[in-house]
């Protein structure tokens, strides 16, 4: 059975979407997604700013209760009754991301099993032949067939194959 490595963030969780939310409901100032282009989606909020979110981003409960990317349930279902599904988070990088990351997980794709889920610091270990990852750095180490996921920080990427959505993915992978 072929296996499939899946990132979370930006992928499964729309983890910059409920950062956006929360800040422009905050603050109300504008977001410059251009900034973001090969950097990170961190750089797209005002200078002034950014220690405020890596902080949000680095405390308890944020990744929590992160939305669900549209189609992403259904989606992964069905791959997990086709291919060995693997879901991968750099949860390390946040240590208090990981409860959270587990507990949502758990919570939203009740169908993978706690031995399907790999909470860890650098991807590189990892193997497969497939990955669905939103960073480079992730891909270019990956022994497999790399998909990059589409989001605003990665637009300027020419390198790899693009998804830009769930339902992509089912048709690369469920045809």
């Amino acid at each position: 059975m072929q296996r499939i490595i899946i990132d979370m963030d930006e992928v499964m969780s729309d983890t910059m979407g409920a950062m956006v939310t929360w800040y422009e409901k905050e603050h109300g100032l504008p977001i410059d997604y251009n900034r973001m282009l090969g950097t990170g989606w961190v750089k797209g909020f005002p200078e002034h700013h950014q220690e405020m979110i890596w902080t949000r981003l680095l405390s308890p409960g944020f990744f929590r209760d992160l939305p669900v990317m549209k189609d992403a349930v259904d989606v992964i279902r069905e791959l997990n009754k086709k291919y060995e599904v693997f879901i991968v988070s750099a949860a390390t990088e946040f240590p208090n991301s990981l409860k959270d990351k587990l507990e949502w997980l758990l919570e939203h794709f009740p169908f993978l099993t706690w031995k399907q889920l790999v909470l860890c610091g650098d991807k590189r270990v990892i193997q497969g032949d497939f990955m669905i990852d939103d960073h480079v750095k992730n891909l270019v180490t990956f022994n497999g067939k790399p998909y990059i996921y589409t989001t605003p920080h990665n637009l300027d990427v020419t390198e790899y194959e693009r998804i830009n959505n769930w339902e992509e993915a089912a048709k690369i992978f469920l045809q």
